[in-house]
């Protein structure tokens, strides 16, 4: 369009000051060229448009369909335009015949979902245009949706008893006058609980004994996930871990766990179930994240009291790395690694004060875990 309009004017004043007919001809051919394609795109159109997505959270692989239905909000006819949907990067293009008034056009569509991601659906635009291409008018309709394309989880029946020390949390050296953890007997004071008097050794000494306790703190599981590209030997790893961490953090959810979740990058909302997978399906790789030793250093000093951390990587990291990392965690956790390698045999080993877990996919973790409660 651009270089339409600039090619007449430019011909136009060569053609001028030369006195060169044919430059001015061109000009002329051009003007009118750009005045036709004004005729196609001028117009007011009005429209009513909805769209629709049939479910806005679906896993990987899974069909998504989205429906757009377009009413003709105009007393007079309206020319035939085309309908464009944006989804992600790509573009949906739909033809809209001519349309008489409260006339209804209906188009459904299918979003590919072979990858997990945040999809941006919308908004929706009519495009009138010229049939050269010249000019190009734009009406955006609706607002923009997004569809989550979660990864693929699996379901655990045991991963939190068999997975966690103490289900009464981590006991502390805080002394208090009522908890769970005995730690000895004192003297009857003012004030304290009698539901806390140690009657037989009241009666043994002659006066009131009562029962003092190790404050405990509540089970907290922190799972880790390495973003940086270096720590896996391709992207099918990436994604393998990113759905045993889903899994694992569904699990802990469902047995109502104190769940915190870190990346290389930053924290993900772990509140509920959708929330997590929803934070999993915009996670992205990068070269400039931190790598696994950056990532437990983070754990360890933003999650201290962690009782259980789990960190997930790939076949990037040895077992170097991994102790070195593990390291750095909090003293009192049990420490679990699982490192997604494709095409690799399932199996668990102890690694020091850590276990390493070795899976090629997602669908080996029930057994995986199964065999990491037996240690």
């Amino acid at each position: 369009g651009w270089v339409a309009l600039g090619i007449p004017i430019g011909a136009l004043v060569v053609g001028l000051s030369l006195e060169w007919v044919e430059l001015v001809v061109i000009a002329i051919a051009g003007g009118v060229l750009l005045a036709i394609a004004i005729g196609y795109v001028i117009g007011r159109t009005m429209y009513r448009i909805e769209l629709d997505l049939a479910y806005t959270r679906v896993v990987v692989g899974e069909r998504a369909l989205g429906r757009i239905e377009i009413h003709s909000a105009s007393p007079r006819p309206l020319m035939p335009a085309t309908i464009e949907v944006p989804v992600g990067s790509a573009v949906a293009s739909f033809h809209l015949p001519r349309m008489q008034p409260r006339d209804v056009h209906e188009d459904v569509f299918a979003i590919p979902t072979s990858r997990r991601a945040v999809l941006q659906v919308g908004p929706v635009r009519s495009v009138k245009g010229d049939p050269l291409g010249l000019l190009r008018r734009q009406v955006r309709w609706t607002e923009p949706v997004e569809l989550f394309v979660h990864p693929r989880t699996v379901q655990l029946d045991e991963t939190a008893p068999g997975l966690i020390r103490d289900l009464e949390g981590i006991t502390t050296r805080d002394l208090t006058n009522s908890d769970i953890a005995f730690h000895a007997l004192r003297d009857y004071v003012a004030g304290d609980d009698r539901r806390y008097i140690h009657w037989k050794s009241s009666a043994r000494t002659g006066q009131l004994m009562v029962r003092q306790f190790e404050q405990t703190r509540r089970s907290v599981l922190a799972l880790g996930l390495s973003t940086n590209p270096d720590d896996y030997g391709d992207p099918d790893e990436l994604e393998t871990a990113i759905s045993v961490l889903g899994s694992l953090g569904l699990q802990a959810i469902r047995d109502e766990m104190d769940l915190v979740v870190r990346t290389s990058r930053r924290s993900l909302p772990a509140t509920n179930g959708k929330r997590l997978l929803d934070g999993l399906s915009g996670v992205a790789s990068s070269p400039r994240h931190d790598r696994l030793v950056g990532l437990a250093a983070e754990i360890g000093r933003e999650h201290a009291g962690a009782s259980v951390v789990m960190l997930h990587v790939g076949r990037g990291v040895d077992v170097a790395t991994v102790r070195r990392a593990t390291a750095l965690l909090p003293a009192q956790a049990r420490i679990l690694v699982f490192q997604a390698v494709t095409g690799a045999k399932a199996r668990v080993q102890p690694l020091g004060t850590a276990t390493l877990a070795q899976l090629p996919s997602v669908a080996e973790l029930p057994r995986i875990v199964r065999a990491v409660s037996e240690l």
